[in-house]
């Protein structure tokens, strides 16, 4: 089977986008590692789907595959390319667009600058939405929230770490470290993200304050390992900073990608992202037969 890509990238974060609003390709798991691999295929973070509108009021369905071909309920840099694409597709001539996912509808605009910002939704903090499972933990006070200890294994030695928990439409476990490039992401990354207290398994971000409006941030995501950068990790890393007494409402978010911007203006509001989406090149590409 033969086919049409377009490459994208959102602060480094990258993806392989398909059009789907003509008929859907019926794509297995292993097709969409294929599409991933950077060796023999195209190479991606995540694979973004671009189908037509599920129902009233929504513009398009946004369906999003990780690297190791599982679907996945949000992404964020993802969403920004989404909006350019349809975009400069002529899918919409919209400014604007309510768009379906997994975890629910999200609003993508344009902005003049050619920046993307996106409405993603108010966070979740309550452990069984997360999901996450406290069960026996008692929680560390700092702010006004807290934070978990989780032992990142079953030996006296275990090292344990210090998460704030919340779901951005999908799970984070975001802590707070001294310096992002000597933070023990490689180690503790997998460590995090497959903690038997995560059933879904969860994003793991690692934050350094800068100051009150600044941070540097590096995440090993959910099925797909450590990126240049994660935009619903960086919408998770500063809601957790301003619950935690330590950002102001407007932050900027420093990753290896480029700078995301995030805006929330406290609980119940959604959280603002602002960023790049930027469109690489396009082509075709025969995808095998694969189960």
């Amino acid at each position: 089977m033969r086919i049409r890509f377009t490459k994208m990238q959102g602060a480094g974060n990258d993806f392989v986008v398909l059009d789907e609003t003509r008929g859907t390709l019926g794509l297995s798991a292993a097709q969409y590692r294929f599409l991933a691999d950077r060796h023999f295929g195209v190479g991606a973070d995540q694979i973004l789907t671009v189908r037509p509108s599920p129902g009233e009021g929504i513009d398009f369905q946004y369906v999003i595959h990780n690297s190791d071909g599982g679907e996945v309920e949000q992404c964020g840099n993802g969403a920004r390319c989404f909006m350019r694409f349809v975009s400069e597709h002529h899918l919409t001539e919209k400014k604007q667009v309510r768009v379906q996912t997994l975890s629910g509808v999200i609003e993508p605009r344009m902005g003049a600058d050619g920046r993307v910002t996106v409405d993603m939704g108010a966070p979740i903090f309550e452990p069984a939405r997360v999901p996450f499972d406290p069960a026996g933990l008692d929680p560390q006070v700092e702010g006004g929230w807290h934070k978990w200890h989780l032992a990142l294994g079953t030996h006296a030695g275990s090292a344990i770490v210090s998460v704030a928990v919340l779901s951005m439409g999908n799970p984070h476990a975001v802590q707070v470290v001294d310096d992002v490039d000597t933070a023990p992401v490689a180690e503790q990354g997998p460590q995090i993200e497959h903690h038997p207290r995560f059933p879904q398994r969860v994003n793991a971000g690692f934050m350094q304050v800068v100051d009150r409006s600044s941070i540097r941030l590096r995440v090993f995501e959910r099925g797909a390992g450590e990126t240049l950068a994660c935009g619903t990790g960086a919408c998770a890393a500063v809601v957790a900073g301003i619950r935690l007494g330590l950002l102001e409402r407007r932050v900027d978010v420093q990753t290896h990608g480029g700078v995301l911007t995030i805006e929330w203006l406290g609980e119940g509001q959604p959280v603002l992202m602002t960023g790049p989406a930027v469109t690489v090149f396009e082509g075709d590409i025969e995808v095998p037969e694969l189960p």
